[in-house]
């Protein structure tokens, strides 16, 4: 059974690149070497078929990067549409996934970070479960191996598996017990409850998140309709926490659920957000619904 990713033989080929049923938007503002890895995870992935945009805010352009422009040669030579764009100054990382939302023309969106890493074949596992569940996103929590050594079992207590696999609409706001759910996505958690609950490897588990940072595929219709990242004028550029506004308003109406086993890997990188930033939730919720609409 073929693919839509061109093996080796085919790399020559002038034929133009696949349609994409997803658009892969990932923002980055550092300057090459885990991007490279991201896009190595990507390289890795035969289906759903893909293009790449990349929004770039690095200091010196990721383009600068050896193996950032390799990947993006192999991407490109295995059937991909991949697209780079210099986006400054910067505005804060919601008006960033805004820009690349905007540029989006598929029917899905993958919002990947650019430290980020998926097993081969993870991202068809997704795809499949979002056409299964029929609801607004699903997401991998990226795992920190570095963890595996020291598992975390208190933590698995907020698990709660979507029952008979039917993901409903839910309302979280700040403050809810159902932020609770967010340690169940520390360290390496998810691959510890995965080998519990003795999971194989093409299975695809929903469950009930607070949200999913790193690696969230969304029905496009459904993020539009619930904004997007359009609230993101009411921020300061210094922010953390916009993911989950935007899922939160998808959830709302459409649902949304994590996926066990995870296929994605957190690089585990220094991160680049900026430290005290202002939590994007309590900042949009705390604003006239009118401002939402």
């Amino acid at each position: 059974m073929g693919t839509s990713r061109r093996g080796s033989a085919r790399w020559a080929s002038t034929r133009a690149a696949v349609e994409a049923d997803v658009d892969v938007l990932i923002p980055t503002a550092r300057n090459g070497a885990e991007l490279a890895v991201t896009l190595a995870g990507l390289a890795a992935q035969d289906d759903p078929r893909f293009s790449v945009i990349i929004g770039d805010q690095s200091g010196n352009g990721v383009t600068r990067s050896p193996s950032v422009r390799a990947m993006v040669r192999v991407l490109r030579a295995q059937g991909r549409r991949v697209e780079l764009h210099r986006h400054l100054p910067r505005a804060g990382l919601a008006e960033h996934r805004q820009f690349l939302l905007d540029l989006a023309t598929a029917p899905r969106v993958l919002f990947l970070d650019d430290d980020v890493w998926l097993e081969p074949g993870a991202f068809e596992r997704l795809s499949d479960a979002l056409t299964r569940l029929d609801c607004g996103f699903v997401g991998y929590a990226p795992q920190g191996l570095s963890h595996l050594p020291r598992p975390c079992p208190r933590d698995f207590g907020v698990f709660e598996p979507w029952p008979e696999s039917t993901v409903l609409s839910e309302r979280i706001r700040p403050g809810d017990a159902a932020v609770g759910r967010w340690i169940l996505h520390n360290a390496a958690n998810v691959a510890h409850l995965a080998e519990r609950l003795e999971l194989l490897d093409d299975s695809a588990l929903p469950y009930r998140v607070a949200w999913v940072g790193g690696c969230v595929l969304f029905d496009r219709a459904a993020l539009l309709d619930a904004g997007g990242f359009a609230f993101w004028p009411l921020l300061d550029p210094d922010h953390i926490g916009e993911d989950r506004v935007a899922q939160w308003l998808v959830m709302e109406r459409f649902g949304g659920a994590g996926i066990l086993p995870s296929g994605a890997v957190h690089i585990e990188s220094p991160s680049v957000l900026p430290a005290g930033a202002r939590e994007a939730s309590e900042v949009v919720f705390g604003s006239s619904p009118s401002v939402l609409q």
